[in-house]
């Protein structure tokens, strides 16, 4: 199964997808749009072309386990795409993702405009990962 997942963010939203054999999870792109409207279009349009089965959005948890505000938009938006793409839609966790793809950054020596450009796809891929192995746990 085709999973994509999606780092979800009120300017840029990082996307990341699997093969079939859910083996490996690769960065797609990071989209630029505030508008979460254009941007679940856009989200659908990357799903068609990748024939994606099911979508993982990433969802920040607090370090005491509960969930914030930012928590409820992730799942709206969440909700919106699985309503615009008719796909299935999970969550997963995305705690620390975005500080784990900066020190991913860091260790291959990607700085500047360069890592603004891809730290939302990377963390897409984290996510993704974390989805996929928890699948495998189950």
């Amino acid at each position: 199964m085709i999973i994509m997942s999606v780092d979800y963010g009120d300017v840029r939203t990082g996307i990341a997808v699997c093969d079939k054999m859910q083996i490996l999870a690769s960065p797609v792109c990071v989209i630029t749009e505030k508008d979460r409207e254009r941007l679940a279009e856009k989200v659908k349009e990357i799903a068609i072309e990748r024939k994606v089965e099911r979508i993982c959005v990433g969802v920040p948890q607090n370090m005491d386990g509960s969930y914030g505000f930012r928590s409820e938009a992730c799942r709206e938006f969440g909700e919106l795409l699985k309503e615009v793409t008719g796909i299935d839609v999970d969550y997963q966790n995305e705690r620390l993702t975005t500080v784990s793809a900066h020190n991913i950054l860091n260790a291959v020596d990607v700085r500047g405009k360069k890592r603004k450009a891809v730290v939302d796809a990377v963390s897409a891929v984290l996510i993704l990962e974390d989805y996929m192995n928890s699948i495998k746990n189950k």
